[in-house]
């Protein structure tokens, strides 16, 4: 999860500063945009960050690198003690550096006991990503009440389910839909990729336990949909180099890479602009992917055992993936948690293929979602909020 680099950064002058902390890729985008729109009203101020690239290249000072071994779900043994080393040096640089607000971002299981830490030297916090605790152990919500002044909610029906709970939320918006797409330059990288009906993008995850689980399934999935029409083409959408190598590594003991396959790191956007349909493990993806109004297919699997002994005991929420949870009922096929070896994630994508009226129903409905975070600019509003705890408005 992190890379220590040995060493504290000191204030700007002793001026106070923010501190974000981030766990996951997902973390990594959303914070980015939030740092660069706070980097543009303040230059000089002080914005330290556990954090991935992305954050670093929007203006943020990393204390330690984060986000490569995300985990999602419930932790093992050695990543929870990962955390507990985490905690010891996130609470000596609290201590040692001067701090308006903490900015938690999503990562419940690390992110819990850090803002625990913050509230408990004076420093306020404003969690940004809601924990998606009206899905897993609602009962927290009384914890984060205790730890917060302030939770930023990226999802539509997030502010009321807190306020119901008297925690101080807001709606900002989704971070994900701020900016345009460059169509005619995703067309452009788009025509480079394999010709071919129909065009099936595949999406793994960037987490190493996510591609261990779900990577064979899906490449059993892809030869299947290709069994039944030969003449398609797909494409894997890797989040980096070092997660294609994985992927292929992986591949080449599951029956080796299927012809014709492509792969790149890095292009997720262009993948999406080229496919006719992805079948996709579940994430912050899928909104990307409902970005561009294309159909998709939905899995994720996990430990059999795990999710009986303490998933079924946790989940409340009716569905587990973001583009059926914004709808509220189920507009995409979604195989969550998912035990099998492919074999169903392919028939429901055949069956989606094969019936034009199914594709074009849930393009409306995706077309419905995005429609709901038109016209807000998330990063300008959390940027606000986060201003306003900070006492930083009118210091521009």
């Amino acid at each position: 999860m992190t890379q220590p680099d040995g060493q504290h950064h000191a204030s700007s002058n002793g001026r106070a500063g923010l501190l974000f902390t981030a766990f996951e890729p997902s973390g990594d985008d959303h914070a980015a945009t939030v740092i660069a729109e706070l980097r543009r009203r303040h230059p000089d101020l002080p914005i330290y960050a556990w954090g991935g690239p992305k954050m670093e290249r929007a203006g943020a000072t990393i204390v330690e690198h984060t986000g490569h071994d995300a985990v999602m779900g419930i932790p093992g043994p050695a990543k929870i003690m990962e955390h507990f080393q985490v905690n010891r040096r996130v609470r000596q640089f609290v201590s040692d550096h001067k701090l308006l607000v903490h900015v938690p971002v999503d990562s419940p299981a690390a992110n819990t006991p850090l803002a625990r830490i913050s509230k408990a030297r004076g420093v306020k916090v404003v969690n940004l990503v809601a924990p998606q605790f009206w899905a897993w152990g609602p009962w927290r919500a009384g914890r984060l009440r205790r730890i917060s002044d302030l939770v930023l909610c990226i999802l539509p029906f997030e502010e009321p389910w807190f306020a119901q709970r008297n925690i101080p939320a807001r709606y900002v918006g989704h971070m994900l839909f701020d900016h345009r797409l460059d169509g005619d330059g995703l067309d452009r990288q788009a025509a480079a990729y394999p010709a071919g009906a129909p065009r099936i993008a595949l999406m793994p995850g960037s987490r190493p336990k996510e591609i261990k689980r779900n990577w064979p399934a899906l490449l059993q999935a892809y030869r299947r949909i290709k069994q039944r029409f030969p003449e398609a083409a797909g494409m894997v959408a890797a989040t980096t180099p070092p997660v294609a190598d994985e992927l292929q590594r992986v591949a080449r003991s599951h029956g080796g890479w299927p012809p014709g396959l492509g792969i790149e790191s890095s292009q997720t956007d262009a993948i999406i602009r080229w496919c006719e349909l992805a079948l996709v493990v579940s994430g912050t993806v899928t909104l990307q992917i409902a970005k561009q109004v294309k159909p998709m297919v939905i899995l994720y699997k996990t430990s059999r055992v795990m999710f009986t002994l303490i998933g079924t005991w946790l989940l409340r929420a009716p569905y587990f993936t973001l583009p059926n949870l914004i709808a509220g009922r189920r507009i995409v096929p979604e195989f969550v948690p998912y035990y099998g070896d492919g074999s169903e994630i392919a028939a429901a994508a055949i069956n989606l293929l094969e019936n034009r009226e199914l594709m074009e129903l849930q393009e409306r409905e995706l077309a419905g979602v995005v429609r709901l975070f038109r016209g807000l600019s998330a990063s300008s509003r959390a940027a606000d909020a986060i201003e306003e705890v900070a006492g930083l408005r009118g210091t521009r």
